[in-house]
């Protein structure tokens, strides 16, 4: 397998490596949130001795309703991530949906993740790979709700006709299963990790249900919270390399996706849980 590493930041990922917490927002709010969130995380990570990359979207293009918050768009959003690198000095982890954003997210975000339903667009995944590659960074493609896990070695492969030097890392974000839900098959994270890459699980996406919120009759995203932790410790298991969780002080308030999301207040708990299952499992 590979192992990646963020050179300006002294942060590897893979098999035999510290376990990797990507984590923050869902999307951005306002800068004072990020800051927040960002500080606390740090500390946390800080003092369980966990690599720590920021995570907050500055556009959720992906909406069940044209009404649903998207977040402040990239002129704004940028800005508010490189805030909060130069306060906190960490690296930053952020998505784009365009393959004319991939420069300009690439020259703040050190990672940059193809969200799940673009994952086989090719001028989107040609572009972020060109990007990454270009800065010395890593490009997070999460797993297609629809695809099989072994179908994701046309990523790599697509990726790295385009960049040689791409660095990858593929994430699962569950699979489609029946309506409105989702499901995680454990082996689909072994399975991915034969393709040579590390591997990653978001688990907060994958409580989605998607089109299933009771509270909007269905214009918006339900989820189940409580079963974050589960999917998150089951994956460290199962040999996962990092883990992808967002938090907020208030997650009931949360402008994007709140039945997801966890509390921070949470976050010292489930990360210190998750290092343990990792050192056992490593």
């Amino acid at each position: 397998m590979d192992t990646l590493e963020l050179k300006d930041y002294g942060i590897k990922i893979g098999d035999g490596e510290k376990l990797v917490i990507m984590a923050g927002l869902n999307v951005l709010e306002d800068e004072g949130l990020a800051q927040e969130v960002c500080a606390e995380l740090k500390v946390i990570c800080a003092e369980l001795d966990l690599p720590y990359i920021f995570k907050a979207s500055w556009d959720k293009a992906n909406r069940s309703s044209i009404n649903s918050y998207r977040g402040p768009g990239m002129e704004e959003g940028l800005p508010i991530l490189e805030a909060v690198k130069a306060r906190h000095g960490v690296p930053v982890v952020t998505d784009l949906h365009e393959p004319a954003q991939a420069q300009e997210v690439a020259e703040i975000a050190e990672v940059l993740q193809v969200p799940a339903f673009l994952v086989r667009q090719t001028d989107l995944v040609v572009a972020t790979a060109r990007a990454v590659a270009a800065k010395g960074g890593w490009m997070h493609a999460k797993k297609a709700q629809f695809l099989a896990p072994w179908d994701c070695a046309n990523i790599i492969t697509k990726s790295r006709e385009a960049a040689p030097d791409a660095q990858i890392i593929l994430c699962d974000r569950g699979t489609s299963f029946g309506y409105n839900n989702l499901v995680v098959d454990m082996l689909g994270i072994p399975e991915m990790k034969k393709l040579g890459v590390p591997v990653t699980m978001d688990a907060t996406h994958a409580v989605q249900l998607p089109g299933a919120d009771p509270r909007t009759s269905g214009a918006s995203t339900g989820g189940r919270r409580e079963g974050v932790s589960v999917l998150a410790k089951s994956a460290i298991a199962a040999g996962a390399n990092g883990v992808f969780l967002e938090f907020h002080p208030r997650p009931d308030e949360a402008l994007c996706d709140a039945p997801s999301c966890l509390p921070l207040s949470d976050a010292k708990e489930l990360l210190g849980t998750l290092k343990e299952i990792h050192r056992v499992v490593s």
